[in-house]
């Protein structure tokens, strides 16, 4: 009997080590099949990224500024076409937002449902009442969330990062914060890769299984060395930056060049987040 619930003991302090590398190769692997995606042959891939940033921004203004359910309903369908002419599956999309959303949006939204006035649509016990009114609230939320949320992926599903970051100067943002949302972009790629070459490094290297203390040993070394490495390899970069003739400017090696199509399309954006907005008043 003790034998066996230590075992069990055991398997679980090492389900740590395992837990850890699964987590840190999942977020690879998603990085990877993000990057994937953007070189795929697609409406959205072959656009200026100029124009899918103002348009995105135009329908993400739309849908707040929306007071009707079905014209955020319909940019929500509109999102799912555009990501099928981008080659993207709309099961991915789906579980992206929907299995995160309920965990973070759900929580706050949930209280809406019996504190807002109105009238009952559903007695429950303890006396508490779900409204109409609050229904409706929590729908426009829901929809509003999940909408916002599948238009940034697609924009960020179809678009290097890079590129993504050097579009934002179109709408004039410093160039200090698109330098930061860049080095940080490619530190925490970098250091999701030094992490999972150490925790398989360290995998391979035990026979047996570990106790709870040499567990915790291990993950305290492991962060320890990640930060000393992190710190020497900012210096590194900056270092690197500076000999390349970096001075505090963003610089894009391929410049943006709009094409017929471009125009064409952030004008059929451009007027459907105005109808949006006009009929959603």
């Amino acid at each position: 009997m003790n034998s066996s619930v230590s075992s069990q003991h055991s398997h679980k302090r090492t389900g740590v080590l395992e837990h850890t590398i699964g987590e840190i190769t999942g977020t690879l692997e998603r990085a990877f099949f993000a990057e994937e995606i953007s070189t795929r042959k697609g409406l959205f891939q072959t656009l200026d990224a100029r124009v899918k940033v103002l348009s995105v921004l135009a329908l993400l203004i739309s849908v707040s500024l929306s007071r009707s359910l079905y014209v955020i309903a319909f940019i929500y369908i509109l999102v799912f076409i555009l990501a099928w002419a981008s080659a993207i599956p709309a099961s991915l999309l789906i579980k992206r937002v929907w299995l995160a959303l309920p965990f973070f949006t759900g929580l706050v939204i949930l209280p809406a449902l019996f504190i807002t006035p109105g009238p009952a649509l559903l007695h429950l016990p303890l006396g508490l009442v779900i409204t109409r009114t609050g229904v409706t609230t929590v729908l426009f939320l829901l929809l509003r969330v999940s909408t916002s949320v599948s238009l940034t992926l697609l924009l960020i599903l179809t678009t290097p990062w890079n590129t993504v970051l050097s579009a934002l100067s179109i709408l004039r943002v410093p160039d200090v914060f698109i330098l930061i949302l860049g080095m940080t972009y490619r530190y925490i790629y970098l250091l999701l890769h030094v992490a999972n070459d150490m925790f398989l490094s360290r995998k391979s290297r035990v026979v047996g299984r570990l106790s709870t203390e040499d567990n915790q040993k291990m993950l305290a070394a492991v962060s320890g060395t990640l930060l000393g490495k992190s710190l020497n390899m900012s210096s590194e970069v900056y270092l690197a930056m500076q000999s390349r003739g970096f001075r505090g400017s963003v610089v894009t090696l391929k410049p943006f060049q709009m094409q017929a199509k471009d125009w064409f399309w952030v004008s059929v954006f451009m007027m459907i987040a105005a109808c949006a907005i006009y009929l959603g008043r």
